[in-house]
C-alpha cells in the first residue's frame, strides 16, 4: 500500500490523502509491471528514491548512467516489457544517452526519468541544467517534462503507451526536484492497454508468394516472442523456406532449423548476400531492411534497386519510408507468423532452394583457423558445444563479435543481447541484467579488450547485486574494428588503435569476483567449467596473437 500522509484543506475543511511525488511515481510503476529499476543516484531525485525505498521494486544501483540504461534495455529484451532507468540531471542524462541510442535502434520500449533543476531556476544555466526537450528530441521517440505534481500518473501512462506502441523504443520524462517532492492528492492510473494492429487478410500474401521462384524470407524487429520464433520454423520448414536473420537478431528462429540460412551482419557470408540480391521476392517480417541488412544499401539499393517486396511492419511511418513494398502489410511481424503458422496454403514449395542455402549456411561456419596459441573461433564452437540452449550470450562490438555471430548457434529466442546499434561496451550491462533477471541460467558475456573496458566498472555492480555473468575477454591489444579499416585506407600508419590493458583477471578478483587468464588452447575449457560453476563474477581473459585480426583475415594477410 501506498504511504499516505493526510492532510487538513485550509480552503475546505476536508481531510485528503497526499502523497510526494516520488511515491506517486512509484507507485505508477508498480501499477505498470515494473519491478526492477537501474539507476545511479542523485539529489535531483531524491524524492523517488524514497518512494522506490518500500515500493517492492528493486532498485540496482550502478556505476555509470550509460551502464545503467544499457542493463534497462536488455532487461526490456528479455521482458518485452518497457526497462525503467533513473538518471541525474546534466551529466548523468548525457551519460545515458548511449543507452538509449541503443534502445532507439534496436527498437526496445525503455523508459528513462532524469532529474532536473527547480522550476523556478529554469533558463538561468543553474547548476547542471539542460534543455532535455531539445537534447532528447532527436534520439528518443517522445520526452517531455513534468511541470506539476497531480500529473504524474497521466504523463507515466503516456510514457509507457508510448514505448511499446508501434515501432517500439526510449521515452524521457524529466522530473523537476521541487515537483518531485511536492505533494498531491490524486489517482492512479490503471495499466496501460497498448493496441496492435489487427493482421489483415493473409490471401494476398500468400498470391504473391506462390508466384515467387527464389524468395527469401528476412525477420527482425521488435515484439518477438518464443511462439513466434516457433512459428517461424515450423511455416518456413513445412514450404521449404529459406530464412535470413537481420543484424543481431539471431534467436528469431532455432539456428539448426533446415529452414536457417544465416544472418546478415557487418561481415556477412557472401552467398547470403548474393542470394539476397538474386531474390524475385522478400518477406521483409518486423525488420526495416536497414543499411547493415542491405550490405549498406548496396547489395539492395533503394535509390537503383527495387526489390519485390512483401513488408511487415507494425508501425505505418515505417513501411514505404526507404523501401517502397509492392505489399505492406501493419501489423506485428509475431502475429502474422502466428496466423501464417496456422494456415494450410497449397504453395508449390521451395525445399531445393532452402536446402541450397542451409548448405551455403553450414560452409560458412566451418572454422577458418586464425593465427597464435588461442584461437578464437575454437573458443566460439566450445561455447557452441557445451553451452544449454537456454543459455544467455551477449556481446557487445568489435571484430571479436563476428567470430560469434559467425560460429555460435543460438536455439532459443530470448538468449541474444546484442546491440543493432553496434554500441561498445553493451555486453556486460547486458549480461549482469541477464543474471539478474534469470538467476540460475548460464549467462556468458563475450568482450573484446576494448568493449569491455567501455563498462567494467560495472563489476561492482554485479558483485553488490548477486549478478554471476561469465566474461570472456578477447584481448589482441587493440581496438580491432578500427584498426582494420585503418589497414584497408592508410597501411602499415598505426594511430591511435593501440591499447596498455590490464590484467583483466586481476581485476576481476580485485572486485571479489574470480578470474582466468587463457595462453593456450587447452587451457580454456577448464577455465569455462570453473567459471561457470563459480556462482560468483568470472572473467576468463584470452590472451589472442596480436596478429589476429578478424574471422577472414589477418594483419600479415592485410600486408601482404
Amino acid at each position: 500500500m501506498a504511504a499516505l500522509m493526510r492532510f487538513t484543506s485550509a480552503v475546505t475543511g476536508e481531510g485528503t490523502l497526499m502523497r510526494h511525488g516520488g511515491r506517486i511515481l512509484a507507485d505508477q510503476l508498480r501499477i505498470q509491471g515494473v519491478r526492477r529499476v537501474f539507476s545511479v543516484p542523485g539529489e535531483s531525485f531524491l524524492a523517488a528514491l524514497d518512494g522506490l525505498h518500500d515500493s517492492g521494486i528493486a532498485n540496482i544501483v550502478c556505476r555509470q548512467e550509460g551502464g545503467a540504461a544499457m542493463m534497462a534495455e536488455a532487461t526490456a529484451k528479455l521482458t518485452g516489457t518497457p526497462g525503467v532507468v533513473f538518471v541525474t540531471r546534466g551529466p548523468g542524462a548525457t551519460n545515458a544517452s548511449a543507452g538509449l541510442h541503443v534502445a532507439m535502434q534496436d527498437s526496445t520500449p525503455l523508459i528513462c526519468f532524469v532529474g532536473q533543476i527547480a522550476r523556478a531556476h529554469r533558463d538561468r544555466e543553474a547548476f547542471q541544467e539542460v534543455d532535455y526537450r531539445a537534447f532528447f528530441g532527436p534520439l528518443v521517440k517522445w520526452v517531455a517534462e513534468v511541470d506539476a505534481t497531480d500529473r504524474l500518473p497521466e504523463y507515466i501512462a503516456r510514457a509507457f503507451s508510448v514505448a511499446q506502441s508501434g515501432r517500439p523504443g526510449p521515452v524521457v520524462l524529466a522530473l523537476p526536484e521541487d515537483m518531485l517532492s511536492a505533494t498531491a492528492d490524486v489517482p492512479d492510473r490503471p495499466a496501460v492497454t497498448v493496441p496492435s494492429p489487427a493482421v489483415p487478410d493473409l490471401g494476398p500474401l500468400i498470391d504473391r508468394l506462390r508466384q515467387a521462384r527464389s524468395p527469401l524470407v528476412v525477420v527482425g524487429g521488435p515484439g518477438w516472442s518464443d511462439d513466434a520464433a516457433k512459428d517461424l520454423a515450423a511455416w518456413t520448414e513445412r514450404h521449404g523456406l529459406p530464412v535470413a536473420v537481420a543484424f543481431r537478431r539471431q534467436d528469431y528462429i532455432d539456428n539448426r532449423s533446415p529452414a536457417y540460412a544465416g544472418d546478415l551482419n557487418v561481415g556477412p557470408n557472401p552467398k547470403l548476400m548474393a542470394r539476397l540480391k538474386a531474390a524475385d521476392l522478400v518477406l521483409a517480417l518486423g525488420t526495416r531492411l536497414g543499411d547493415i541488412a542491405t550490405g549498406g544499401y548496396e547489395v539492395l539499393d533503394p535509390v537503383h534497386d527495387r526489390p519485390a517486396l512483401i513488408h511487415v511492419h507494425p508501425d505505418p511511418s515505417e513501411l514505404n519510408r526507404v523501401w517502397t513494398a509492392d505489399l505492406p502489410i501493419e501489423a506485428r511481424a509475431p502475429d502474422v507468423i502466428a496466423a501464417l503458422a496456422a494456415r494450410d496454403d497449397d504453395l508449390p514449395g521451395w525445399h531445393d532452394i532452402q536446402a541450397e542455402a542451409r548448405a551455403e549456411y553450414e560452409g560458412w561456419i566451418n572454422p577458418r583457423e586464425t593465427p597464435g596459441a588461442v584461437k578464437l573461433e575454437q573458443v566460439i564452437a566450445h561455447l557452441d558445444r557445451v553451452l544449454p540452449d537456454d543459455a544467455v550470450v551477449t556481446n557487445g562490438a568489435g571484430n571479436y563479435a563476428g567470430f560469434l555471430h559467425r560460429y555460435f548457434r543460438w536455439r532459443r529466442f530470448g538468449t541474444q543481447l546484442a546491440p543493432t546499434s553496434g554500441s561498445m561496451g553493451y555486453g556486460f550491462p547486458a549480461a549482469i541484467a541477464a543474471s539478474l533477471q534469470r538467476p540460475g541460467t548460464p549467462v556468458v558475456c563475450l568482450a573484446g579488450d576494448g568493449c569491455f573496458q567501455m563498462t567494467c566498472n560495472e563489476m561492482s555492480t554485479a558483485m553488490q547485486h548477486g549478478a554471476t555473468p561469465v566474461v570472456i575477454v578477447a584481448n589482441n591489444g587493440r581496438y580491432g574494428t578500427i584498426r582494420m579499416h585503418q589497414e584497408r585506407h592508410y597501411p602499415g600508419r598505426v594511430s591511435g588503435t593501440d591499447l596498455a590493458n590490464p590484467d583483466f583477471a586481476a581485476m576481476a578478483r580485485a572486485y571479489g569476483g574470480q578470474g582466468w587468464t587463457v595462453t593456450e588452447q587447452a587451457d580454456f575449457a577448464p577455465a569455462l567449467d570453473a567459471a561457470l560453476a563459480s556462482g560468483t563474477l568470472a572473467v576468463i581473459e584470452l590472451r589472442l596473437d596480436p596478429d589476429m585480426l578478424s574471422t577472414g583475415a589477418s594483419l600479415s594477410d592485410m600486408a601482404g
